[in-house]
């Protein structure tokens, strides 16, 4: 079962007494003409109710990819478990096409001891078959607006190299790299570097 550190309860608690939060659909803030098959996209919230677009979204890059270390596919209910651990201290969300969900991204405590409060990891991953959309970038420009309205300070990005794509991504943002781990995951019968890319905000 996932539980809350208790400061991430905290955070929650306090986050719910002043109704703060990014919980109304949005219209994404992307341009156009640079990605016009987000022309009738959403951003919002993610619900328990998306848990199943989720895992579907997910286990592609589980099964078929090095971009995530798990191994076994994910169910629905352990995703409605994963929005449950953070929500609504930190933002999950989603971004929509034509009512399917084609993307998400989210933070997560960095660490669980206290003083690590303000640093969160964030993720974000796109359906296969909607690269190169500018989805993924108007899910990480919402995030990290999300976590500056909320005083986090260290956002920090787990890659498995190589990536270009994800490194890319990050660097847009203005992330760093400010770590390399060598063969630190083994899958597929490799093994596998981590880099770590860090915004300061």
């Amino acid at each position: 079962m996932n539980q809350k550190p208790a400061w991430l309860a905290l955070m929650a608690a306090a986050l719910v007494s002043t109704g703060h939060g990014f919980a109304a659909a949005t219209p994404l803030a992307v341009d156009a003409a640079a990605a016009p098959s987000l022309r009738t996209g959403m951003l919002r919230a993610a619900q328990p109710t998306d848990a199943a677009a989720i895992a579907a979204l997910y286990n592609h890059y589980i099964l078929h990819t090095t971009i995530t270390f798990e191994m076994a596919a994910v169910t629905e209910a352990e995703i409605v478990g994963r929005l449950a651990a953070v929500q609504p201290a930190l933002p999950w969300l989603v971004a929509e096409r034509d009512g399917a969900l084609v993307g998400y991204a989210y933070a997560s405590p960095w660490r669980t001891r206290a003083a690590y409060r303000q640093s969160v990891e964030t993720t974000v991953y796109v359906d296969r078959n909607h690269g190169r959309g500018g989805i993924g970038s108007a899910l990480y420009a919402a995030l990290i607006a999300e976590l500056r309205s909320r005083s986090m300070h260290a956002l920090i990005g787990g890659i498995s190299l190589p990536n270009a794509a994800s490194v890319a991504l990050h660097e847009k943002f203005g992330f760093r790299k400010v770590a390399h781990f060598e063969q630190v995951g083994r899958k597929f019968d490799r093994w596998l570097d981590v880099g770590y890319w860090e915004l300061i905000l």
